[in-house]
């Protein structure tokens, strides 16, 4: 995305995939998406969520903590390290050495 935005994302994948972007993005990302997401906006900009986020911190970060545990046992991720496991051409780049496969802490 951060290359050449939603125009390259389509672009790189398959047709289909195009294709299915095109008609189900707008039967997902909808009115009620959308008053979610300045929901969130809201919290961002008036501070709630800053808030919440350093009180977890503070309190040793339980909240956060499990939040990550709970990402990192979702089915997806394993799903996913069998299946980069086949792919060849990924290697991991020299900036990422201390990445730990399915773990998102440093």
């Amino acid at each position: 995305m951060y290359e050449g935005g939603i125009a390259k994302q389509r672009w790189s994948v398959s047709t289909t995939a195009e294709y299915g972007d095109y008609i189900s993005g707008p039967r997902v990302i909808g009115p009620d998406v959308k008053d979610r997401m300045r929901d969130v906006l809201t919290d961002i900009q008036d501070g709630t969520f800053a808030r919440r986020f350093i009180a977890d911190q503070d309190a040793g970060a339980p909240e956060f903590n499990a939040l990550r545990a709970k990402g990192e046992a979702h089915p997806i991720e394993a799903v996913g390290r069998e299946l980069r496991k086949l792919f060849s051409w990924l290697r991991t780049a020299d900036t990422e050495k201390d990445y730990v496969e399915g773990s998102t802490g440093r």
